[in-house]
């Protein structure tokens, strides 16, 4: 159960320092409340719309980019238990938690696959999470979650340097390549949906918590 958050004085500047207990109340109570699922909703709401406005050629090439974290399988019961990003990352804590292969789908976004399915608009995953050691999980942790199948999963091999948004964009690019349409793209960074070959339209999911550069 959450405290009720200090109330800010209203001349307080948005960028005023706010402790880590305070981040993790305001943090805590947009996500665990109404407002976060509103927004998130919204923007699956607005891809929902744009997609079953498509015209697919038919050929099986039209897809449809996801990132994992976030905007597939949800980490929150993760970062509930640790400040809602108040607390300095720990990717050994992180990690342990991606091998118990246990995140819930999004429940909106679950809806949106199952739509693009429906539509003959294919599936992939693009993910940063390591190809080598997470692959396995990741796999069932998506089908066990109600993601039960897809065109590709891409996750991040020991070639793949640079940032995120240097990875998404030359995976991409490989996809296109290879004779894809990207007509979507969803993700709940910045670095998702920037960047080159990021698609016909993007969407960008809330994300207080953290941020991948």
């Amino acid at each position: 159960m959450l405290a009720v958050c200090p109330i800010k004085p209203v001349w307080s500047s948005p960028t005023d320092h706010l402790s880590v207990d305070e981040k993790h109340c305001y943090v805590g109570h947009y996500m665990l409340g109404r407002q976060y699922r509103k927004d998130f909703g919204m923007v699956v709401f607005e891809a929902l719309a744009y997609a079953q406005g498509l015209k697919s050629a038919g050929d099986g090439k039209d897809i449809w980019v996801f990132d994992v974290d976030e905007p597939s399988l949800s980490n929150l019961p993760y970062f509930a238990k640790h400040g809602f990003g108040a607390e300095a990352l720990n990717l050994t804590q992180v990690n342990s938690w991606v091998y118990e292969g246990k995140a819930p789908a999004q429940p909106e976004s679950l809806k949106l696959y199952k739509k693009l399915l429906s539509l003959g608009i294919k599936v992939v995953f693009l993910t940063g999470r390591s190809s080598a050691a997470q692959r396995n999980v990741t796999t069932e942790n998506l089908h066990n979650a109600g993601f039960h199948t897809w065109e590709k999963l891409i996750l991040r091999g020991s070639s793949d340097t640079g940032t995120a948004v240097v990875y998404k964009s030359n995976a991409r690019k490989k996809l296109e390549k290879s004779g894809y349409r990207i007509v979507g793209n969803i993700g709940d960074q910045w670095s998702d949906i920037l960047g080159t070959n990021v698609g016909n339209r993007t969407f960008k999911l809330p994300n207080p918590i953290y941020y991948v550069s």
